[in-house]
This record gives structure tokens, C-alpha cells and sequence, in this order.
């Protein structure tokens, strides 16, 4: 398989947390979603504002019983209207039950949103050009969309439940303050409120970036954990586990260092905003306590500017950690909605139009493709594989034979020329009824960590059990899996390593051979396999591309001398082109490699 080197078809770089800052403006990006449960979160507002009017309403009806109990202390149980009794334990059961209607109401919309843009989020990886997929670092992305997905309902939790509760208590709090007692009542609580909340900003910020670090330190964690399991039996070969855990080591020192500032900072910031509460409460209290001195305010007044308060720093005294936890959501949900913004390379024109197929000719027009500006691959090249024939493309390592097959499934688009079948330009055809005509089978068969019969079924879903056990007999591994106690039920293991390199081969034929493609390409499906394993999927390929316009690309010359056209390749050009026995004829590249294979073989017979 050719080798990819980086340029700007590569261009994604999963964005580091560092370069991250909480935007605002992300936020916004979830009212289209919200807006389809528009009357639910209507609903859910009314609750509430009722839920907090319940909660503001609990000290007023408390400075009105205390007020009586002063007045009336020998027959207070008596006197006092057992309405404001009865209306005390009601709001306060009013505002535990507003609350938890709130929360019925706001759960669907808050879990339908988030599986709305989850869903989104999969299709969006999916369209994205296979230049993104070869860039991309699995583990960070995965932890990426599930951290995104957690901050979406962390956000909307918070925001919802918290900040818009506690803003509309204090502004009704102060609204009270104002109009019943002196004004510097409400000016002494507003100081306080925004002295509290600058500071907290100011410290969260400042700390963000031990956040941001500690993030991107256990992302790499991730990504270093998974890479090192996937290569397992290389690690074990090599005997390099302390380099592996020396490796994973480094990151986890960084995300130490980095948990330890974030632990720090975070006492620094709430003894911080306890001097800035107490200092506030103990000043409103000498104010009110002064007020009941001189009789311009009632023991009652002082209980229910107590009672306020109290109400307003229990909540206050979480403001900090939530809008820490906003704005870390907020990062978050930045990553998640940025790979939704991710641009794929590869595009259906405007005016793409579904592929007509007639023959199933395939036309190379003067293709030049290049992964560096100044590095082509392919160079001018030109041939047609006509209906139903097979053409075999070979050549030297890097001469650009895989990508050929890249070019035909539009992973990349040619720098120059055009690729034509049955007459069409693929550019302007739509890519799923071009990718519905072909069928492929790669170097490495990466299956599913399924069942095989899952895994087989793959390639036309709707197949029935006969229709799957005919594909895998035309593949040759139908007596294999019937071999097996659990038949087609065969769990093959996270990307098929359950399997050997020839049984995997021979799912991927069974999976194209179910999808009924008339365009088959096989991409060096036998060049990492042993010589038994070569001739079974040899014979294999032989069978299904009959009948067939079949591509294969190949390292072995050995499997595709029966190919009715052959195309040699040599630094992006073709060098050569005719069948077998001409080529040999001929004395060029083809036969010089077909003598190196030769006697390779031989030598590995003599051994």
C-alpha cells in the first residue's frame, strides 16, 4: 500500500485544548436543537420562575410570623393566623415541587438534544474526506465526542437550573430590598454580588488553563493507552514495555502537575469568595441589626433580610464551581461543535446527478494527483479497462498503485485530468451511487468486532442467511465457519484479529461478493499473505470477477498473470502496458520484477 505523506490534503490537526478559550457564542449553536422542544422549555421557564417566587415568598411569610410572635408572645400560637403557618410549609413544598416539574419538563428536551447532535456528530465523521481519518488521532477524538456530548448536558443543566434561577432571585431580592427598606440595603448587596462575581471571573480565568492542560493531558493519555494496546503483540516482540509505560508515564506527570495547580487555584478561589460573602453578610446584618435598635425596622424586617441572604449565598457559594464548570463545558462543547464545521475535501457538485451504468468502462484521462505541490504520484496517466475484462496495475513500492484505487472511490480528487466511467466524470456524479457500483477489498481487511456472518452481511444488510452462506462459499470460507461449534455466530475480535490474514481476505471477498458490485477492485488483497493462503484467494478472486470489469492492484505478479491487460507503473507513470506474455517478451520492468519474484520464491522453496 502506498505510503501517505502529510501535506495540506492532511490538513486536520485535532485543535489543542491550549488554543481553546470558553466562547459564548458556542452556546448559541444549541438553540436550534432547544428550538424544536420550544413549548416544553416554555413550560419548563414558567416552573421556574414559580419554583423561585416560592422560594422568595418562604422569608416574607417568616418576617410575618415573627413579627406576630413579638407582638403577641403570651397567646402567640393562638392568635397568629394559622393561614401564614399553612402558607409557610406550602411555598416550601411549592418550591421543592416547581422545581422537580422544571426537571421533568427541561429532561426531554436536554436528552433529545443531545442525542440529535450525537447522531449529527457521527454522520458529520462519516462525510469527512478519508484525509481527516488518516490524520486523526482515534483515542483523542473519541474522548473529544464524549466529553462534548457530557458538556451539552453539564451546560444546559447548569445554565438552566442555576445561573437563570439565582440571576432572577437576586434581582428580585434587590428589587425588595430597594422598595421596603433603605436603599443601601440593595446597594451593599449589589456591591457585594459584583465584587464577588468580577473576582470569581478574574480566578476562573486565571485557572482555566490548569483545566485546559489537565484535558489535554488525559486525551493524550487516552490516545497513548489505546495506540500501545493496539500494537500489543509489537511491544511484546520488542520487549519494550517499560518504554511504553516510560511514554505513558511523561503525560501522566504533566496531567499531575497539572491537577495539582487546578487543586491549588481552586482553594485560592473559594476562601477568596468567602471573605467576599462574609464580608458582605456581616456588614447587611450590623445595618439591619441597627435598624431594630432604633425601632425603623422590625425583629421580623432583620429575620427576613437574614432569611434573604442566606437564600442568596447558598447559591452564590456554587456560582464559582459553576461557572468554572460552564466554562470548561463550555470548551468542550467548542471541540465537539467544531468537528461539525469540519470542511470534508471531497464534495458532490452542485449539479451531481446519480451514475447511469451501461458497461462499466472505466477511463484514466492524463490523471496527474500529487500529496506534496511539488512530489506527483500519478503523472499523465492514461488507460481504459474495458466492461467485463480484467486490468491488473503493478509496479515498484510507492509508484502510486493504491491510490489509484482512492481516486476511483473519490477519497481524492485527481490535481488534474478526469476519470470517466461508462463516459461520466465521477466529479460529477453523487458519491453514493458511484461507491454503489464497486466493491472493494484492501490490503488489510479491518472487520468489525463482531460475528462473522455480521461482518459478511455488512456488504448488503437486508441478505438473507442463504444469500450470506452462498457469498461465503464463492469466497471459500463457508466450510471453515461451518467447521466452527458456533458457525457464523464466530465473534472475529476487535478488527478481525481473531482471524487469520487469509480468513479475513476471504470475509472481505464474501462481504463484496454479497454486495453485488459490477466494478470489483482488489487493493494487494494477497501480498501480506503466505503462499496456501495466496492460491485460496487467488482462486477466489478468479471466481467472482467473472463476468465482471475487475481492478486489481497487485504486489505478486504470480496472481494476476491471467489478467486480460497489464499496467506497469513507475514513478507515477505507466512504463509498461499489454498481458503477461507480452510483457515477459518484452524484456522490460515487468520482466526483471517477474525474475526477482521468481527467484524469491525459489529460494524460499530451497529453504
Amino acid at each position: 500500500m502506498a505510503f501517505f505523506p502529510y501535506n495540506k490534503r492532511m490538513s486536520y490537526h485535532q485543535p489543542t485544548n491550549s488554543k481553546l478559550k470558553p466562547n459564548w457564542a458556542t452556546a448559541s449553536l444549541l438553540w436550534p436543537y432547544l428550538w424544536r422542544y420550544r413549548t416544553r422549555v416554555f413550560f419548563g421557564l414558567l416552573f421556574l420562575i414559580a419554583a423561585k417566587l416560592a422560594n422568595i415568598g418562604v422569608p416574607i411569610v417568616l418576617k410575618g410570623i415573627v413579627d406576630q410572635l413579638d407582638q403577641r408572645p403570651e397567646s402567640a400560637m393562638v392568635i397568629i393566623p394559622m393561614m401564614l403557618l399553612i402558607s409557610y410549609g406550602l411555598l416550601r413544598f411549592s418550591s421543592i415541587l416547581f422545581n422537580e416539574l422544571r426537571n421533568i419538563i427541561f429532561a426531554r428536551a436536554s436528552i433529545n438534544t443531545i442525542r440529535s447532535i450525537s447522531i449529527e456528530v457521527f454522520r458529520q465523521l462519516h462525510r469527512l474526506s478519508l484525509a481527516f481519518h488518516l490524520d486523526r488521532k482515534t483515542g483523542a477524538l473519541s474522548r473529544d465526542i464524549e466529553r462534548g456530548t457530557r458538556a451539552i448536558n453539564g451546560f444546559m443543566r447548569l445554565f438552566v437550573f442555576n445561573i437563570l434561577p439565582t440571576f432572577f432571585e437576586i434581582s428580585v431580592v434587590i428589587g425588595i430590598l430597594w422598595y421596603k427598606f433603605d436603599v443601601k440595603f440593595a446597594w451593599v448587596t449589589t456591591i457585594t454580588i459584583l465584587i464577588y462575581s468580577v473576582f470569581t471571573f478574574v480566578v476562573t480565568q486565571w485557572r482555566t488553563r490548569f483545566r485546559v492542560e489537565m484535558n489535554e493531558a488525559e486525551s493524550s493519555s487516552n490516545t497513548n493507552v489505546l495506540d500501545s494496546l493496539l500494537n500489543y503483540e509489537t511491544v511484546k516482540v520488542f520487549g519494550n514495555e517499560d518504554i511504553e509505560t516510560a511514554r505513558l508515564t511523561t503525560i501522566l506527570d504533566r496531567w499531575r502537575i497539572s491537577s495539582m495547580k487546578s487543586t491549588t487555584s481552586l482553594a485560592f478561589l473559594n476562601i477568596g469568595q468567602a471573605i467576599i460573602i462574609a464580608i458582605g453578610l456581616t456588614m447587611l446584618l450590623i445595618m439591619a441589626a441597627d435598624g431594630v435598635a432604633d425601632k425603623s425596622l422590625s425583629l421580623g424586617d432583620f429575620v427576613m433580610i437574614n432569611a434573604f441572604l442566606i437564600q442568596l449565598y447558598i447559591p452564590l457559594n456554587f456560582m464559582g464551581s459553576i461557572y468554572r464548570e460552564i466554562t470548561h463545558s463550555l470548551i468542550d462543547m467548542q471541540r465537539l461543535f467544531d468537528l461539525l464545521e469540519e470542511d470534508p475535501d471531497i464534495k458532490e457538485s452542485a449539479d451531481a446527478k446519480p451514475l447511469k451504468l451501461s458497461k462499466g468502462e472505466i477511463t484514466f484521462e492524463n490523471v496527474t494527483f500529487r500529496y506534496q505541490p511539488d512530489l506527483p504520484l500519478l503523472e499523465s496517466l492514461n488507460f481504459t479497462l474495458k466492461s467485463g475484462e480484467t486490468l491488473a496495475i503493478v509496479g515498484p513500492s510507492g509508484s502510486g498503485k493504491s491510490t489509484l484505487s482512492r481516486l476511483l472511490f473519490r477519497f481524492y480528487d485527481p490535481d488534474q485530468g478526469r476519470i470517466l466511467i461508462d463516459g461520466q466524470d465521477i466529479k460529477h456524479t453523487t458519491l453514493d451511487s458511484l461507491r454503489e457500483i464497486m466493491g472493494l477489498v484492501p490490503q488489510e481487511a479491518v472487520l468489525f468486532n463482531q460475528t462473522i456472518g455480521f461482518n459478511i452481511r455488512y456488504g448488503r444488510p437486508e441478505a438473507t442467511q442463504e444469500e450470506v452462506e452462498h457469498a461465503a462459499k464463492r469466497a471459500q470460507i463457508h466450510k471453515l465457519i461451518e467447521s466452527h461449534p458456533e458457525g457464523y455466530g464466530i465473534l472475529v475480535g476487535e478488527r478481525g484479529l481473531k482471524l487469520s490474514g487469509g480468513e479475513k481476505q476471504r470475509v472481505a471477498i464474501a462481504r463484496m461478493v454479497l454486495k453485488g458490485a459490477p466494478i470489483l477492485v482488489f487493493d494487494e488483497a494477497t501480498s501480506s499473505l503466505d503462499s496456501r493462503s495466496e492460491k485460496a484467494i487467488q482462486a477466489a478472486i478468479e471466481d467472482v470477477s467473472k463476468g465482471n470489469t475487475t481492478l486489481i492492484i497487485a504486489h505478486r505478479l504470480s496472481t494476476i498473470i491471467h489478467a486480460d491487460q497489464i499496467i506497469v507503473l513507475d514513478h507515477g507513470r505507466v512504463a509498461e502496458q499489454g498481458n503477461h506474455v507480452a510483457l515477459i517478451e518484452k524484456g522490460g520492468l515487468y520482466a526483471q520484477m517477474w525474475k526477482m519474484q521468481q527467484a524469491s520464491n525459489d529460494n524460499g522453496a530451497g529453504n
